[in-house]
């Protein structure tokens, strides 16, 4: 069951919004190469190893034929020197993990951090799918992980993108059903059985839940595929601890934390830092772009900025 169509765009996100962000899709790339301001240009470049080459042939060496594609064993065994010819492969895979957790169903001023990941998965996935590339999915939440093989065709990406928005209009204020660990282990579990090799994994989250396992995890994945993660955050998470009162609300009912809630603050802030810095410390090591997302600018004004259009 989806929502009503008076859903406020700032908390639940719809199908003909994401549809709509076709026509944002543009000003950016994830494969090389890259603009000079771009995110992925510098140390991480050789993660981004866009769409590889396939042998195809071995053939005589001719006249203009480029000296790095000769062969010098067959040249030897022969005695004429012979070249390999390779191609460029057409199509190349990229996976959206998107997070709709609980923890996700938060913002202050702007839009829910759960409408923002929708987003920018759908600004991707129209991105790649016209680049003849093909996008899969896991799309998540508290208690399940659902994994969509990679297709290239506009159908596949609204059939991604409704999956989204089913996870998306589920969400509502209260305790998660499952540990924010167990989800993401659910996660991973899909994406080793979905994701195999050569292929680029975007993560969409806040990273709650983040743990030493899924750092396992994340380094397998890294082992054999190109992985980016945009780390969505709201403003507020990273203030709280300052505000000597606030009021948060569910649309329905309000709570009032004041300078007396102080230790709660406290810990609420530290959870926010211990995130980032656990992000940046795991980016670091197996030197993952990190791509910040936040819930007051444009989605797709952000990607732009970010990839250096």
């Amino acid at each position: 069951m989806t929502k009503s169509n008076s859903i406020d765009a700032q908390i639940y996100t719809d199908l003909k919004s994401l549809r709509l962000m076709k026509y944002k899709a543009t000003g950016f790339d994830f494969l090389p190469p890259q603009p000079v301001n771009s995110l992925l240009t510098g140390r991480h470049v050789s993660k981004l190893r866009g769409r590889g080459l396939n042998f195809e042939e071995m053939r005589h060496y001719h006249i203009g034929d480029d000296i790095r594609t000769m062969d010098w064993k067959v040249t030897m065994r022969t005695g004429k020197p012979h070249v390999k010819i390779f191609s460029e492969e057409r199509e190349r895979n990229v996976y959206l993990l998107v997070d709709q957790r609980t923890n996700m169903f938060f913002g202050s001023t702007g839009k829910m951090k759960s409408v923002v990941a929708a987003e920018i998965a759908a600004l991707i996935a129209w991105k790649v799918t016209d680049s003849t590339d093909r996008v899969g999915a896991i799309i998540y939440n508290d208690t399940v992980a659902v994994p969509i093989a990679p297709q290239r065709s506009a159908n596949h990406v609204l059939k991604i993108l409704n999956e989204i928005v089913i996870k998306n209009q589920q969400l509502k204020v209260g305790i998660a059903e499952d540990s924010q660990g167990n989800s993401f282990s659910k996660l991973f579990h899909q994406a080793k059985r979905l994701v195999k090799h050569d292929a680029l994994v975007i993560l969409i989250t806040d990273g709650y839940g983040y743990n030493e396992q899924s750092e396992e995890q994340i380094k397998t994945l890294c082992k054999h595929n190109d992985v980016v993660l945009c780390h969505v955050t709201d403003p507020l998470e990273h203030n709280l601890a300052e505000l000597d009162k606030m009021v948060l609300s569910d649309g329905e009912m309000q709570l009032a934390i004041t300078g007396k809630q102080a230790q709660l603050k406290d810990r609420f802030a530290k959870d926010v830092t211990d995130t980032l810095d656990n992000f940046a410390r795991v980016a670091k090591k197996y030197r993952i772009p990190v791509i910040k997302i936040n819930t007051v600018q444009p989605a797709d004004q952000q990607l732009r900025k970010a990839l250096g259009a």
